[in-house]
Formats: structure tokens, sequence, C-alpha cells
């Protein structure tokens, strides 16, 4: 009787201090990584990184504790202007034959609200590494009906200066900002 009591104490101990870790992917058809910046100061342009992954871990069903660890190729640029594109995969910008990718790695979350979060992290654009915080929205999570897969949303919004990354030096707020407007919105699945 009193193995059975040391045995049963023993597996709640360690089962009370166990965490269970949630791995969630991005689903690329239901996900895009937008941006926009003014040119000439007086209309938007916009565009999407099309190629890029995101894993999001988390022990807490609000994911309060959750991090985020994204790579996009930089080479997936799309503004919808060939040219433009071409223009920004260059030298001038993003230098893509140097600096293929773009990453993001979370450092922490904090709580602003219901479903709300701030959300901090290192961004590497070109080999150069800043802090930067951004607003996430937790969108709830649901069964897929199609795919019968559990899938969590999320939207992401903030604004970063590419001066800090050194895009586009040549080119002076006046013709494009140096304020670039940061949207986000992912389905993820629960691997």
């Amino acid at each position: 009787m009193k193995k059975t009591v040391f045995f049963l104490s023993a597996l709640f101990v360690l089962t009370a201090f166990t965490t269970v870790l949630t791995t969630w992917k991005n689903d690329p058809p239901h996900s895009q990584l937008g941006f926009t910046v003014t040119h000439l100061g007086i209309s938007d342009v916009s565009g999407t990184f099309n190629n890029f992954n995101v894993a999001v871990t988390s022990s807490k069903k609000d994911f309060s504790d959750a991090v985020f660890d994204l790579t996009a190729e930089i080479g997936s640029i799309d503004t919808r202007v060939e040219q433009r594109n071409n223009h920004l995969k260059s030298a001038d910008f993003f230098d893509v034959e140097k600096y293929p990718t773009m990453t993001f790695k979370s450092t922490s979350i904090e709580k602003a609200g219901k479903d709300k979060y701030k959300l901090s992290g290192n961004l590497t654009i070109r080999d150069i590494t800043k802090p930067v915080t951004m607003d996430l929205v937790y969108r709830g999570t649901i069964e897929n009906p199609q795919s019968k897969a559990t899938t969590a949303g999320f939207q992401l919004t903030g604004t970063i200066k590419r001066s800090d990354f050194n895009v586009g030096p040549k080119f002076p707020a006046p013709m494009i900002s140096d304020e670039v407007r940061i949207k986000a919105d992912g389905e993820f699945i629960q691997k």
C-alpha cells in the first residue's frame, strides 16, 4: 500500500511540473506577410513577401507564453510591379544575392488586453539585427471544418524604420518613407 501511495505521489509531482509545448506552423494559403511605405509623401505602396515560414510554440491555450520564429525569403517580394520588385531585390535595397532571408525571433510576449499582446523580438534584415516590438492579436482557435485540423489565427501589426536595417539608403524619406508599416495575418495549424 505504501509503495502505491508513493508511486502515485511521485507521478502527480512529475506531471504537475511537466509543461507540454504545442507547435503551430503557418498555413501558407491562409497567411500573408505585408508591408506599406508612403511614396512621395502622398500615396501608399504595399507589398508582400510570398514565401515565409513561421513556427509558434506555446504551452498555454491563450498563447500568453508563445514564442514566434519567422524566416522569409526576400526574393519572394511582390509589389505587383516586376520592375519595382527587381529594384527592391537589388543592392540599392535588400541585396538578395548577399542577404536572401530575413528573420524574426521573439524574445518576450506581454499581455496588453483581452487577446492582445506586445510581441518583442529580434528582427534581422541584411545581417543587421535590431530589437522590435509589434502588436499581436490572437483571433481564436477553431477546428477547420474541411481539414479537421486545429487552427489558430493571429494578426501582427507594427512599424519599423528601413534606415535601421540599411534598406534603401540612397532614397530619402521624402521619396520613400523611412517608416515601414507591417501587417501580417496568419492561420496556424497545430502540429
